[in-house]
C-alpha cells in the first residue's frame, strides 16, 4: 500500500498535526451536530464524566462513524471505514487475536512497500500503551487509523478464529511436505493443526450466524462460503495442499468413508461451542475438480421464537392464532427450503405448549429441543418414515401432532385423516404460495372433500433480510417503479435502502424477518376445492375475503423500513 494510492475506505489526514478546534466544534463544522446540541452534550459530559463525543453518540445525535471522522480530523490521523476497506490478512496475522481484543486494535495493512509501517485500526488513538505494545510485538512502526468502535469489535471477532488456525495448519503442511517424499493422508488427518482448522471453520460459521458452510475446490485453493441471512458470501480460502486433509477430517468427524471419493456421502457430526451444542449435517459431492462439502448447521442453542417475533402483521397473526387455537384440523406452512417454515410451526407449538395438551412431533431432523414436547426423529434405516411414524403417533393419544413435511400421498392421507379425527395437525409443504397448497394435496391423490374438510389454514412464507438499523439510508420509491416490480402501490413510498457498515459486514442487512400470506379456509374456498378449480381461482376468492398476498405484506414492511424493495423483490414472486 502506498500513501499516494490509498485504497477504498481509507482517508488520509486532512492536515498534519492536531487541529486547534475541539471535537464539538469540528462536529458542528462538519455538519454532524448543531451548536446547541454540542453545548448540551458538553454540560452533560461534565456532570457524568463522559467525553462530549460519547454523549452525542449515546443520545443518537451522531453515529460512531461521524465521531471517528471528527477524531481523525482533529488528531491529524487516517480515518478508515472498515465496511469498505479490504483488510490485508498478512498484516492482521502479525498480532494474536487475544492481543487485538485486549487493545481494541487490529493491523489492517502496510503504508509502505517495505512493509515496515503498519496501519492499525483502532477506536481510541489516545491508547499509547497499545500502540507501543503493537510496535514491540510486530517490529513495525505503527500508524493508527481511527475507525468506528463497533466496526473494530466486529473485525476482531471475525478474525479471531480462522486465520490463526489456517496459518498453523499450512505451516504444518509445509514442514511435512519438506520432510517426506510422500505424505500418508491417513496419518496426517488427525494432526492437531488440521483438527483446529476444521473446528475453527465451524466455530466461525456458528458465531457469524451462518446456516450453511460450502467448501468447494476452485483453482489452486479450497474456497469457503457461508450462507448468512440466506445469502452466500466468501469467507475463507484454504490452500490446495490442505484441501484433502480438511475434507478427510470432516469425513472422519461425520463417520463417512474417507477412501470413497467417487460417490456422494451423507452424515452428521456434533460440535460444542461455548457449552452450546451444534449439530451439523454433512454432504460430500464428487465434483470434476475434486470433492466438495456442504455442512448444514443446526444450532441447538438458538432456541425458538414466539408468534410475536415472527413478524406477522396483526391481521395475519390473528388468523393464524385462530387456526392453531382450534382443537382439530390441519394447519400447513408452505414455502421453499430455508424459508423458516419449521420456525413458524415451533412458534405455534410454543403457544400451545401449556402442559394441558399432549404434543408429538415427527421431524427429519429434530431442529429444536423443547421441554414438554415429545419429539421423534425420522430414521429410514431403522424403518421410521414419516408415514409409519405418523401411524404410531396416532395411537399415542396426542392432542397436537407436528409432521416435519408432507412428502408423499401416504403421509398426506394419514395427516388429513388425523385432522378429521380430532387432532390438530401442523405440517409443511413445498409450494410457492398458500392457494397452491390446496391443489398440491389434490394432485397427491387426496380427495377434494377430505381436503376441504380437514384443512383450516395455509400459511405461505419467505425470509427477507432485515435492513441494518445503523446504516440504512432513506429513499423515495416511485409508484411506477414499485408497480414495475410487482408491488401494488398507488403512491410513492418513503422507504429505506441498504448501505453497508462494519456492524452488518458491509451487506446493509442484519438478521431476517418473515413475509407471510395467511389463507383461512372459508365456505367459498371450500366450494372451489370441491369443484377442483385452479389455484388462481382460490387465490382470487381469498384476496377478496381479505388475504394479503406475499408482495402486499412485503410492501408494508418496505414502508415501515424493515427491509428494502430490492430484497423483498428478490425473495417474493409477483402475484
Amino acid at each position: 500500500m502506498s500513501v499516494d494510492t490509498l485504497p477504498a475506505g481509507l482517508t488520509a489526514p486532512v492536515e498534519r498535526g492536531r487541529s486547534h478546534l475541539l471535537i464539538g466544534e469540528l462536529l458542528v463544522e462538519l455538519g454532524h451536530a448543531t451548536q446547541d446540541q454540542v453545548l448540551r452534550a458538553v454540560g452533560t459530559g461534565r456532570e457524568t464524566g463522559r467525553a462530549t463525543g460519547a454523549v452525542l453518540v449515546d443520545d443518537g445525535i451522531i453515529t460512531y462513524d461521524q465521531l471517528a471522522q471528527a477524531l481523525a480530523r482533529r488528531l491529524g490521523l487516517y480515518y478508515v471505514d472498515l465496511a469498505s476497506f479490504q483488510v490485508d490478512m498478512s498484516a492482521a496475522n502479525l498480532l494474536e487475536a487475544s492481543v487485538a481484543r485486549r487493545h481494541g486494535a487490529v493491523p489492517i495493512g502496510f503504508l509502505d512497500d517495505a512493509r515496515s509501517v503498519l496501519l492499525v485500526a483502532m477506536s481510541d488513538p489516545a491508547n499509547v500503551l497499545a500502540i507501543d505494545d503493537i510496535a514491540l510485538l510486530t517490529g513495525c512502526e505503527v500508524q493508527p487509523a481511527i475507525a468506528a468502535a463497533p466496526d473494530v469489535l466486529q473485525l476482531t471477532a471475525r478474525l479471531d478464529r480462522f486465520d490463526e488456525a489456517a496459518e498453523q495448519a499450512v505451516a504444518a503442511s509445509v514442514a511435512e511436505a519438506e520432510s517426506m517424499a510422500e505424505l500418508d493422508l491417513a496419518e496426517t488427518i488427525e494432526d492437531a493443526p488440521v483438527v483446529k482448522l476444521v473446528h475453527s471453520i465451524i466455530a466461525q460459521a456458528v458465531e457469524r450466524g451462518a446456516s450453511d458452510i460450502h467448501l468447494a475446490p476452485q483453482g489452486r485453493e479450497l474456497r469457503g462460503q457461508l450462507r448468512i441471512d440466506g445469502v452466500l458470501s466468501d469467507a475463507l480460502a484454504i490452500p490446495a495442499r490442505m484441501a484433502p486433509h480438511v475434507i478427510s477430517r470432516i469425513k472422519i468427524m461425520a463417520s463417512l468413508d474417507i477412501s470413497e471419493r467417487r460417490l456422494p456421502q451423507d452424515g452428521r457430526l456434533a460440535f460444542t461451542l461455548h457449552e452450546r451444542r451444534v449439530d451439523v449435517r454433512v454432504l460430500t459431492l464428487p465434483l470434476v475438480d475434486g470433492e466438495s462439502v456442504v455442512m448444514r448447521i443446526l444450532d441447538k442453542g438458538a432456541g425458538t421464537v414466539s408468534l410475536e417475533q415472527l413478524g406477522m402483521l396483526e391481521s395475519e397473526r390473528a388468523r393464524f392464532e385462530a387456526a392453531i387455537g382450534r382443537p382439530y384440523g390441519a394447519v400447513l406452512v408452505t414455502g421453499p427450503t430455508g424459508s423458516g417454515k419449521t420456525t413458524s410451526l415451533y412458534a405455534a407449538l410454543q403457544t400451545l405448549n401449556t402442559g394441558t395438551r399432549s404434543i408429538l412431533t415427527l421431524e427429519d431432523p429434530v431442529e429444536y429441543r423443547v421441554a414438554g414436547i415429545k419429539q421423534m426423529q425420522v430414521n429410514v434405516k431403522a424403518g421410521v418414515t414419516f408415514a409409519n411414524g405418523l401411524r404410531s403417533m396416532m395411537r399415542a393419544d396426542p392432542d397436537v401432532m407436528l409432521v416435519g413435511e408432507i412428502r408423499d400421498r401416504e403421509t398426506a392421507q394419514i395427516a388429513v385423516e388425523s385432522a378429521l379425527t380430532g387432532h390438530l395437525v401442523l405440517s409443511t409443504l413445498h409450494t410457492n404460495d398458500a392457494p397452491t397448497a390446496i391443489t398440491r394435496l389434490i394432485e397427491m391423490g387426496i380427495e377434494p372433500f377430505l381436503v376441504a374438510s380437514a384443512i383450516d389454514c395455509v400459511v405461505a412464507q419467505r425470509l427477507a433480510r432485515r435492513l441494518c438499523d445503523r446504516c440504512r439510508r432513506p429513499v423515495r420509491l416511485s409508484a411506477e417503479l414499485l408497480r414495475a416490480n410487482g408491488f401494488l402501490a398507488d403512491d410513492d413510498v418513503e422507504a429505506f435502502e441498504a448501505v453497508g457498515c462494519g456492524q452488518c459486514g458491509a451487506s446493509g442487512y442484519r438478521g431476517r424477518l418473515g413475509i407471510f400470506e395467511v389463507m383461512r379456509m372459508s365456505d367459498a374456498i371450500r366450494a372451489h376445492v370441491l369443484a377442483r378449480d385452479p389455484a388462481t381461482s382460490v387465490a382470487e376468492t381469498a384476496v377478496a375475503e381479505g388475504m394479503r398476498r406475499l408482495r402486499d405484506d412485503a410492501l408494508e414492511k418496505i414502508r415501515t423500513g424493515l427491509t428494502s424493495a430490492a430484497e423483498a423483490a428478490r425473495v417474493t414472486v409477483a402475484s
